[in-house]
């Protein structure tokens, strides 16, 4: 019995670490996939009814990340940006030619089982980045 204890503990806890580093893993693939599909549904200039181009993609992300991002608190960790394409600097314009970066920011993931490290949670950031191009017939794109 006492080998089995001295055994079982170590190995329990093993299995417990690899489970937690798997969902912290999974939880990073998932956010940069629901970023990616962010930025695919940008570049078309859809719209979803009644919203405006960038809540349009906020809900595409929240969409894909698999219940991660629900609600408001979730909205807000989704970054939308625009940069020139000539400068790279910084534009609030979804104009044909920008770059768009879709962005989940900050995202807090505690720990199931904090052993042999800090109970500080993973803060969790991914990205997805692609040029905006230009809509056919030359029309505008849709309000942000």
């Amino acid at each position: 019995m006492l080998e089995t204890a001295l055994v079982f503990v170590p190995t329990f806890a093993m299995m417990l670490g690899i489970m937690d580093f798997s969902v912290a893993l999974f939880l990073r693939s998932t956010f940069q996939y629901a970023c990616r599909e962010g930025v695919r549904y940008a570049v078309t200039y859809q719209t979803m009814p009644g919203q405006g181009h960038d809540a349009s993609i906020r809900s595409v992300v929240q969409t894909n990340s698999m219940g991660f991002l629900s609600g408001t608190a979730g909205a807000e960790k989704v970054q939308i940006r625009y940069y020139s394409s000539d400068t790279f600097a910084l534009t609030n314009q979804n104009l044909p030619g920008n770059i768009i970066e879709v962005s989940v920011e900050n995202y807090q993931w505690g720990w199931m089982v904090p052993l042999m490290r800090s109970a500080t949670p993973l803060s969790m950031t991914a990205r997805a980045a692609d040029l905006m191009e230009s809509l056919p017939g030359g029309s505008q794109p849709p309000a942000r």
